[in-house]
């Protein structure tokens, strides 16, 4: 598990943030500022990632996984993932009563080197590890709960990564491909403006 102590009332603290965020920006086009009360709360240093469902489809996902004090992030990416990710259109406020809001704090990631490429998928495992692939000035992340979300085994992932990068399939056989693997520590709001729970992962 992430060496980070964060406590289900720190990931209670974030969620809810990220709403009000997202909320006050939709709505007054401000960027609100947080507490100094939040601020010392969040002034740890961590890679993380917004992701915002409606019903059971992806709405939006943006973040950073390079470590970045959280308290100067979160407001980026939650705004990003509201209002930036190319996939979908920007969230509408009509939206914000269906919508539910979901954090990830990712580890830093770790380069994954092996003599043999066969003997990649047993250096990651699903339901732990988030992935990154780059190749030249290309690259991909999926985090750690989308692998269980589709059913992918390691092999799966690491091919929906490179995908992910705008890459083949098999670019993960490739020696000039780094591949990366994080961690992560996830909260969620189990139903808009809800209970906001740690998401516990299920390893296969």
């Amino acid at each position: 598990m992430p060496d980070y102590n964060i406590s289900d009332q720190d990931g209670i603290l974030i969620v809810s943030h990220v709403r009000k965020i997202v909320t006050e920006f939709l709505i007054s086009g401000n960027k609100p500022r947080l507490s100094k009360e939040v601020e010392n709360a969040l002034s740890f240093e961590a890679g993380i990632f917004v992701t915002i469902n409606s019903k059971n489809d992806l709405r939006g996902c943006i973040g950073f996984p390079i470590p970045r004090r959280i308290s100067d992030a979160l407001p980026e990416a939650a705004i990003a993932a509201a209002t930036e990710d190319p996939r979908f259109s920007p969230i509408d406020k009509s939206e914000l009563g269906k919508i539910t809001f979901e954090v990830t704090i990712l580890t830093p990631p770790k380069e994954i080197k092996v003599d043999d490429f066969s003997a990649l998928p047993q250096r990651i495992r699903v339901g732990r590890d988030g992935l990154i692939i780059k190749q030249g000035h290309k690259s991909g992340l999926l985090l750690p709960q989308v692998p269980l979300e589709y059913g992918w085994d390691e092999k799966e992932f690491l091919s929906h990564t490179c995908q992910k990068a705008g890459l083949p399939s098999d670019c993960w056989m490739k020696k000039q491909t780094k591949i990366y693997s994080f961690e992560g520590i996830i909260f969620r709001e189990e139903e808009p403006n809800g209970n906001i729970v740690r998401e516990k992962l299920q390893n296969s």
